[in-house]
């Protein structure tokens, strides 16, 4: 036992807490990472011992075969580790070399197994430190109160464990062969247990076998001993080989109300009305089932033990051949066996079996029939009472009233997991999951109930060992005196993080990342880490550090961490839902956030759209400059809140008194981005060219060189550099900090594309522009499918410098089909570019005119939205509308000094 020595001051020695995990397997690797992450998020002491003789922690039975063809019977969608993130094994087969691989795809069994055994290293690598973790390669034979309310394991080996709590997960019970005569027990050509290593080794070549089942198990043998020469029979009472899954799953159908109020005679009749009626709606009555699996333990639990039993009698054949479907590939490899003859199944008992002088058996079924055989394989699947097989260890709990057997005998009677003893009491920490609560529950071996029971257990669990603080502490605090839920080291790498956040400079991910490191259960560090992902584009798993942020907030945080994790959990999901146009519901938490935390400067630096965050969903800019109007008292002049004030007041049109708020910023800080992007803004608006491409191509090279973002900072230099039609100037620029390689992703598209695109209205870039690498530097579904207004105009633009009139028009039937902004905005934004590159300019001229009263709605800043200008000034140019040219030109320049409106201007008057 691993003891923790207290400090001086302490009044004793206390041990740690122990759990120990009964099976390593798919059930216990599930526990294992609930109770390591569990306990590392509450800062909870543990020793954790897992037991299981097998060499590899979380294989088991199932997931430990190596032939590729056997395959999860569940889609991966479905096999997440995770209850509350389903995407997690999906996103972890595509960074382990299956990219393309989707949530409705069969995975083979082996890479399960290969995900399950990583997820638990990874859980014991996070809970470093906290937890404590032993493997054991023995089995445990009995278990036994101990002193202390503790109990204690015997093990195979000799050796006992004592614990404070111990999780049985030792899945499906093996099976008595029960159905087999006495001369097939005997005969040495009989395998009762195929999944034992080495146990089909000596099957020849040609040898023909009998499987005795056709369930599951029996399919995957066929695989297996599928071959040119050989026969495979396959033999059940009923003689169906499980349904197949549908190749492209429609989605399922919920069951009619009421359904666990009727007795059992009418609920059968009422599902199959259910079934019936799907499959006439639908052609399939796959989702029928699939809406039923959620109601499937209540409605079990609502049968008496007579209704049990007759269910069990009549109804489990066909219910288990349309619950535990093939996948479909592995449907495919089965059909073709059947016809050819190579896999024969038929529907019959087994009578008796005779060897022959050849060495193999005839077996003759009940029927009379008889089958030449080399070997019979016992394919009956796992037993249903908890101590079939003979297993000591659930012999020895039943036999001594540690467990009482569930309903009907099947598996073991508990209270949500916990063992009831022979009194019906859960006197014990004693618990189990998975196959052996299939007495009470009967749905309960497939992952995504075991991964929910696992959670479950692992919570009551720690439950008893989360303690409230003798004394109240005072927590660390962020730089603008917010209190933080972790310990000081690692909320110094969260203020780091922070810090880099609102100067916009590099590395803050990184910073975060750390702070979860040291604190697993630190929730603002979490939601940190996946706002970065999901709008900035850090290579972190968003959903992943969602689901922590939401996980650890419940366990540990206050109510204004409570409002953030729920803040950025609506913005990530309704970005992922594509949500419309005005402010959205995101946006309204966000905004109610701020309005009872006004001093959260991440929450802050999120809603104003500067350059860091996307901000609200502002049409007209009041909002966000509210916002900064409001908060002001919270920040008493802060650098922080003195920049992005000056940025609002830009938008406002309040170029001078922007100018000033923030050179003033930049006086206490001149690493602020925020302030920097603001003053880019003001030399430009103010026609200050020469001296703005000076400073910030100065700050670049200088204070900028930590900065993210710094493609557009460069994008302003060259928006100068084009003001002065320097057309030289403009290309080493793009070359030199705005090619593909220097600039990737969607800052590719939105500065790179739309800077190529202005170089060549206004006559600056002559020929071909190198807008191809460009688009190959972003995921083509971001151009073509955009999820916002703001990134569509900016696709629509690079998809026309590069003359793509296909891609064009996908994206115009795109945006046709997407939010308001985009329907009303982007789809005439497209016609008109079509109209450009086709020489329509009369079209091209009406369409674009006819936008800009409206632009202002897809976001971003003036002078990212001026590119349609400047492709309608290119459009009046051709079209020959030479008037109407040089009154915009006129507007432009009594707006700001331009150089090269002032040559455009000149050559309309030749």
């Amino acid at each position: 036992m691993v003891h923790v020595v207290s400090s001086p001051s302490a009044e004793s020695a206390r041990p740690r807490p122990s759990v120990a995990v009964v099976g390593a397997g798919a059930a216990g690797a599930l526990v294992a990472v609930q109770l390591c992450e569990g306990a590392a998020r509450r800062r909870i002491p543990l020793d954790l011992i897992l037991v299981d003789p097998a060499p590899e922690a979380g294989r088991g039975t199932a997931y430990a075969t190596e032939v590729p063809e056997h395959r999860l019977n569940v889609p991966v969608g479905g096999m997440s580790c995770y209850p509350d993130d389903p995407g997690h094994f999906r996103r972890w087969l595509c960074r382990h070399g299956d990219p393309t691989v989707t949530a409705a795809d069969f995975a083979s069994r082996y890479r399960f197994g290969s995900y399950l055994a990583d997820t638990l290293g990874r859980a014991i690598i996070t809970a470093h430190g906290t937890v404590s973790v032993r493997r054991l390669r023995t089995r445990a034979t009995g278990c036994a109160d101990a002193a202390g309310g503790r109990l204690e394991l015997k093990l195979a080996d000799g050796g006992t464990v004592t614990a404070d709590s111990v999780v049985l997960a030792t899945g499906p019970a093996a099976g008595r062969s029960g159905w087999a005569p006495a001369q097939l027990v005997a005969s040495d050509r009989f395998v009762p247990r195929p999944w034992t290593p080495g146990a089909l080794d000596a099957v020849g070549e040609s040898d023909d076998v009998l499987l005795v089942g056709t369930g599951l198990t029996a399919v995957d043998l066929a695989l297996v001993l599928d071959r040119p020469g050989r026969t495979v029979h396959a033999v059940s009472r009923g003689g169906l080989l499980p349904q197949p899954h549908a190749v492209a799953p429609l989605p399922a159908v919920p069951p009619p109300p009421g359904l666990a109020a009727l007795p059992f005679h009418r609920l059968r009749r009422e599902l199959t009305r259910h079934f019936a009626a799907t499959r006439r709606a639908h052609g399939d009555w796959r989702p029928a089932l699939d809406g039923l699996r959620p109601e499937i333990a209540r409605l079990w639990q609502g049968l008496t033990d007579d209704e049990r039993a007759e269910f069990l009698g009549r109804d489990a054949t066909p219910w288990n051949v349309h619950r535990h479907r093939m996948a479909p590939s592995t449907a495919e490899t089965i059909a073709r066996a059947r016809a050819a003859r190579r896999l024969r199944v038929h529907a019959g008992r087994v009578a008796s079996a005779a060897p022959r002088e050849d060495g193999g058996l005839t077996v003759s079924l009940a029927d009379g029939r008889a089958l030449r055989v080399a070997w019979v394989v016992d394919c009956t699947g796992p037993g249903l009472r908890a101590d079939a097989g003979g297993d000591p260890l659930w012999s020895g709990l039943l036999s001594d009233g540690l467990a009482a057997p569930g309903p009907l005998g099947i598996g073991v009677s508990t209270d949500g997991g916990r063992l009831l003893d022979a009194q019906g009491r859960p006197e014990r920490p004693l618990f189990t999951l998975g196959a052996p609560r299939r007495g009470e529950l009967w749905e309960t071996t497939a992952i995504p109930e075991i991964r929910q029971q696992a959670k479950e257990i692992a919570e009551a669990v720690l439950a008893p060992l989360t303690s409230a603080p003798r004394s109240v502490r005072r927590r660390p605090t962020d730089q603008f005196g917010l209190p933080l839920s972790t310990h000081a080291a690692a909320a110094a790498s969260f203020r780091c993080g922070l810090a880099r956040v609102i100067t916009v400079r590099a590395k803050a991910a990184e910073s975060f990342a750390r702070a979860t490191e040291l604190d697993p259960g630190f929730a603002l560090g979490h939601a940190a880490l996946a706002l970065l992902g999901h709008e900035c584009g850090a290579d972190v798993d968003v959903a992943r550090e969602l689901a922590d942020a939401q996980r650890s907030v419940r366990e540990r945080g206050d109510e204004r961490e409570r409002s953030f994790v729920d803040v950025v959990t609506r913005r990530i999901r309704e970005h992922e839902a594509h949500a419309g146009d005005g402010t959205s519901d995101g946006d309204t938490a966000l905004v109610d956030h701020l309005g009872r935390f006004p001093a959260d400067a991440f929450a802050l630096g999120i809603a104003v759209p500067t350059i860091a965050f996307s901000g609200v969903a502002d049409l007209d800019g009041t909002l966000a400059l509210g916002l900064v109007e409001r908060t002001a008292s919270a920040y008493e002049g802060h650098w922080f809140h003195t920049s992005l004030l000056s940025f609002v007041r830009q938008e406002q049109g309040r170029i001078e008194e922007a100018g000033e708020l923030a050179r003033a910023a930049l006086a206490a800080q001149p690493a602020s981005g925020h302030a920097v992007h603001a003053l880019a803004h003001v030399h430009y608006e103010s026609g200050e060219h020469r001296a703005g491409r000076d400073w910030l191509d100065g700050w670049i090279g200088g204070q900028g060189r930590g900065a993210v973002h710094r493609a557009h900072f460069s994008w302003h230099v060259a928006l100068h550099e084009l003001a002065l039609d320097d057309s030289a100037a403009v290309r080493r620029r793009w070359f030199a900090q705005l090619a593909p390689g220097q600039v990737n992703g969607v800052r590719a598209l939105v500065d790179s594309g739309s800077l190529l695109w202005r170089a060549r209205m206004s006559r600056n870039w002559t020929g071909r522009v190198p807008v191809d690498g460009v688009l190959d530097a972003v995921a083509r579904d971001l151009v073509e499918r955009p999820s916002t207004a703001f990134t569509a105009l900016h696709s629509a633009v690079a998809l026309a410098a590069a003359g793509d009139l296909p891609a064009l028009r996908r994206l115009r039937t795109h945006a046709a089909g997407a939010d308001p902004v985009q329907r009303e905005v982007v789809v005439p934004l497209c016609s008109a570019l079509e109209a450009v590159l086709e020489e329509e300019w009369a079209t091209a001229v009406r369409e674009l005119r006819g936008l800009l009263p409206s632009l202002r709605r897809v976001g971003g800043s003036a002078a990212q939205r001026e590119v349609v200008e400047e492709t309608l000034l290119y459009a009046l140019v051709e079209a020959g509308h030479s008037d109407k040219a040089r009154h915009l030109l006129e507007q432009r320049l009594d707006r700001r000094a331009s150089p090269l409106d002032r040559r455009r201007l000149a050559g309309l008057s030749l």
